[in-house]
């Protein structure tokens, strides 16, 4: 399927993951993504064919794209860990399965400061508090923004 065909359909999202947790979806041959327990609205509106961005933290860079290949579903094997202390207990509960479309090295990590500038999505926030776009574990984006991360991200692997 071409880039235009795949994108008409299709929504168009952001993980947000810690350099850990992208690793464990890479360990996972990119078979399946879970989202936190407060994105089950988000969740419910992933459908297959829809693409995953991913944006990896501490390292401010895009990393990957997926599809989601079934609907969303709720399963609490832990595999995902939350960054944060007070959510050590996050199973990540709502999960899609996924197939890999680009998956780069940790050293070929797209940085993500000059695509966010010129993100549609981004530009919400004032240019000097760019990361901002990127707070919290999952976002819905527009195409143009997605075609252009997914440029990057192709350029580089």
């Amino acid at each position: 399927m071409d880039i235009e065909s795949e994108s008409t359909l299709a929504k168009h999202w952001i993980v947000v993951s810690s350099v850990d947790n992208w690793q464990r979806t890479v360990d996972r041959d990119f078979t399946i993504q879970g989202l936190k327990s407060r994105h089950r609205k988000k969740a419910e509106q992933m459908r297959p064919g829809d693409k995953i961005v991913y944006y990896v933290t501490g390292r401010k860079a895009f990393a990957g794209i997926a599809t989601v290949t079934s609907p969303y579903f709720e399963d609490s094997e832990p595999i995902w860990v939350s960054g944060n202390a007070k959510k050590a207990g996050e199973e990540y509960p709502f999960r899609v399965r996924i197939e890999p479309d680009l998956a780069l090295v940790d050293k070929a990590f797209v940085p993500a400061e000059g695509i966010a500038r010129k993100m549609v999505y981004a530009s919400k926030w004032p240019a000097e508090h760019w990361t901002l776009a990127f707070q919290g574990n999952v976002h819905l984006i527009p195409e143009e923004d997605y075609r252009l991360i997914r440029e990057a991200i192709a350029s580089a692997a």
